[in-house]
């Protein structure tokens, strides 16, 4: 399906908006689609005539396919055609929900729109970083002159006796008007636009103080016999083009670093996309062709020599060596890879030469999907936005009102020149009280987070996920795959009633040859490293958590637990029983064979207990979390594993759906609760926790139904992705504090709070250097994310 048929126009404001999700409205049997409730709102009182004006833009060449509801803010030019698309989908880091093809900003807090899907690799600066780059060095170069003529005086410096007072205007007009609207007009035109689409944000409060000083100042030279008496000082009026530009010189200043720190927190994305090398080596007869990453294709034969990178996901086909897969996983040691074995694009092959094939390509490798999932959790909202959302809707409203009543204050009540003074105090309250920290504390906080976690080997779906991972009090785990390697071996066989231990393990292997599951993987691989050729197994039925059963020849196998075989001749199932328990007793697995309802054997399974589980479980009781193993496993090999780690509390012999039971039982008494799996069957209960964790070595559908994805299944990734989350989180409570705080002390400040104790009225210079520094301090915390640690306690 094209990109026309998934989108359509605002008929409001001309805005491309997805069908999905978007406000919608229906005229005459039809149904239209809106970017905001505001536009919505607009067509429902009029809709015949909207809809006229919408027909005549149409046809008039006046739509907006590329602006939206900013109208003259597009700047898509700005945007490297070799990165982004034509038809690149753009979105709000702040608002998610605004979606359109091409660049514009936010119609609804002004914000610049951002690619959904982005190649970072490059490192240079993004064009739009270095267009704002450009226009804050010009006004600053303009404002800096402009700022020593107007406070000369201030410093012994009397202009007037080298040029007359109109004269000096007019040198103020003239470098004061590029600053403004040149420099400035990305800032004018999304101010523009929030008031036409009444969507008032922080450029609102800009425009109305910026060119509130510059138009009056402007009546000032032009017309000076107009400006009423209360505003002379010294009977001249006063010029405030110094105002005007210094503001959108120190707006345009907190744009950039803005754009900067947006840019510093792509470094894990960017690093990740790094990993992947530019050429392969691609085996065609007797040649070997160096191409372009791009050209590689599905069932490509690669060579990968010592020292390269692996190019994309495939198995090895010829030789043996080492991968170096930290970078991926967090996992120091190298894995030993030989024929048969899967390799991950990205990694780093160390000590053999390798042949390949190709099995993922393009987006389908794991490298791609990791940088996608991270690019998408880093735009994510955290519900804790909807605060910061909520305190700005009225926020602006209030602050206009605010400014409103300070000039009236001053106006009244203040000394002279009154005018004067209450103009100064009203753009002093405007400037100094936009909401830019504000509605920085938190995307800033979660797209460092986010990209904190992506180094540590930890995959994180989203804001909500982070935020909800802070509350998490109980961990439930799986064992196979989780706490133990997931590779299971087939350690000892025995038979019963005469059978031949091969027969035995030939005839298990036949039926275990269609399943899935770990367990009968590691029958198979038994059967074949044995020699044991595998006959074909028909009618095939699997019972979830109890076994599986195929016919053989003429012979019916079932292999599984003893319940599931309960049908054989039972003193041999009772001695098979008997012997299972010592086996159980030391954490092995043991599943019992019967064919044609006669007990013929048991195989005892191991499955090591990984490294790192330790001291994973003794992090997360560190983090005060309780911990519970869940398995399918019998009692016996469940108690040993749950010994063997400190784990006190466990439940053996749970189906998928006693997972999923157990967990929503947890949920439905209070508990918060995380649950970590790796197979298919854990898939329920992962769907169900309030999150689910997937180890990134096991299965899909795990993944999919996880909230996090720990890549080298290295269960101290839980650990992390706790501490991670607490700072995360208190990182953000940090910022909105500094946000509110801010604006509760610096606008009656603005209003002239002081002037009766210090004799101070603050300038609006000030005030936009101090909102600004807001905005900075906010961003900088946030940075600060980049270097936790993440194995200490939060």
């Amino acid at each position: 399906m094209s990109l026309s048929q998934i989108t359509t126009t605002d008929p409001v404001c001309g805005m491309q908006v997805s069908p999905s999700g978007s406000p919608q409205s229906v005229f005459e049997g039809r149904t239209y689609y809106f970017c905001c409730e505001g536009c919505r709102a607009k067509f429902e009182q009029s809709p015949a005539e909207i809809l006229r004006q919408h027909a005549e833009r149409e046809v008039g060449g006046d739509a907006l396919p590329h602006g939206g509801c900013c109208g003259g803010a597009s700047n898509k030019s700005d945007w490297d055609p070799a990165k982004v698309a034509e038809d690149a989908i753009f979105t709000c880091p702040m608002h998610p929900e605004i979606e359109q093809v091409g660049f514009g900003a936010c119609p609804l807090c002004g914000m610049d729109l951002e690619p959904k899907f982005l190649d970072v690799s490059d490192e240079g600066d993004d064009p739009q970083l270095v267009d704002m780059k450009r226009r804050f060095w010009i006004a600053a170069c303009l404002s800096i002159p402009l700022l020593g003529v107007a406070m000369g005086p201030m410093v012994g410096l009397n202009w007037t006796q080298m040029m007359s007072p109109t004269r000096l205007g007019l040198l103020q007009l003239a470098l004061a008007t590029p600053v403004v609207f040149y420099c400035g007009w990305p800032l004018l035109a999304r101010g523009f636009s929030s008031f036409r689409t009444m969507n008032l944000n922080m450029f609102s409060l800009i425009i109305v103080g910026s060119l509130s000083a510059y138009f009056f100042s402007l009546a000032v030279v032009l017309f000076p016999g107009w400006i009423p008496e209360a505003f002379l000082e010294n009977g001249i009026p006063p010029l405030y083009f110094e105002a005007a530009a210094v503001i959108v010189t120190l707006v345009l200043m907190g744009q950039v670093l803005e754009l900067r720190a947006r840019q510093q927190t792509g470094g894990a994305i960017r690093e990740l996309m790094q990993l992947a090398p530019d050429v392969a080596h691609r085996i065609e007869g007797d040649q070997e062709k160096e191409i372009p990453l791009a050209e590689v294709h599905r069932g490509d034969s690669l060579r990968v020599r010592p020292g390269e990178k692996i190019p994309v996901d495939g198995r090895v086909t010829q030789g043996n060596s080492t991968v170096d897969e930290s970078m991926l996983t967090g996992e120091s040691m190298p894995v030993k890879k030989q024929i048969g074995d899967e390799i991950t694009g990205g990694s780093l092959n160390q000590s053999g030469a390798l042949v390949m094939e190709a099995v993922s390509v393009g987006e389908e490798t794991v490298l791609s999907r990791i940088v996608q999932m991270v690019f998408e959790a880093q735009r994510s909202r955290a519900p804790i936005q909807k605060l910061a959302d909520s305190v700005a809707s009225y926020f602006v409203p209030a602050v206009i009102v605010s400014a409103v009543v300070a000039f009236l204050g001053w106006a009244i009540f203040g000394p002279e020149p009154q005018l004067a003074h209450a103009f100064v105090a009203a753009v002093a309250v405007l400037i100094i009280a936009c909401p830019c920290a504000l509605g920085l504390a938190t995307p800033m906080s979660v797209m460092v987070g986010v990209g904190r976690g992506a180094k540590e080997g930890v995959l994180i779906k989203n804001a909500e996920v982070l935020e909800t991972m802070e509350k998490v009090d109980t961990i439930v785990v799986d064992k196979t795959g989780t706490l133990t390697q997931g590779e299971p071996q087939v350690t000892k066989l025995e038979s019963f009633n005469g059978f031949d231990v091969d027969e035995m393990l030939g005839l298990s292997a036949a039926v275990e040859n269609q399943s899935e599951h770990p367990l009968a993987k590691a029958v198979v691989r038994r059967a074949t490293n044995d020699g044991v050729s595998l006959a074909e197994a028909t009618e095939f039925e699997s019972v979830t958590g109890l076994g599986v059963a195929a016919t053989v020849g003429q012979r019916r196998v079932k292999i599984g637990r003893p319940e599931y075989i309960a049908a054989s001749d039972s003193p041999s199932l009772d001695q098979a029983k008997g012997q299972a328990a010592e086996h159980q007793a030391a954490g092995s697995t043991v599943v019992f064979v019967a064919v044609d309802d006669q007990v013929a054997g048991m195989l005892v399974i191991s499955d090591p207990i990984k490294a790192s589980t330790p001291s994973a479980l003794k992090a997360l009781q560190h983090l005060g979390l309780r911990v519970v193993m869940l398995t399918g496993d019998a009692e016996a090999t469940a108690a040993a594993v749950a010994g063997a780690l400190g784990i006190d509390e466990y439940h053996a012999g749970v189906s998928p759906e006693d997972k999923h039971g157990f967990v929503v039982k947890l949920r439905e008494q209070g508990h918060v609760v995380a649950m970590a799996g790796d197979g298919i069957n854990d898939a329920p209960a992962l769907a169900v926790a309030d999150v689910g964790i997937a180890m990134g070595t096991g299965a899909g559908v795990a993944m999919e139904s996880a909230g996090i994805t720990l890549i080298g299944g290295d269960l101290r990734g839980i650990a992390s992705a706790e501490a991670l989350s607490r700072k995360t989180m208190k990182n953000i409570r940090q910022n909105l504090f500094f946000a509110f705080i801010y604006n509760a002390l610096g606008i009656p400040i603005a209003a002239g709070l002081l002037y009766p104790i210090f004799g101070v009225l603050l300038s609006p210079m000030i005030a936009a250097a101090a909102m600004s520094f807001s905005s900075v301090s906010v961003i900088t915390n946030a940075l600060r994310l980049r270097s936790v640690t993440l194995s200490e306690r939060s």
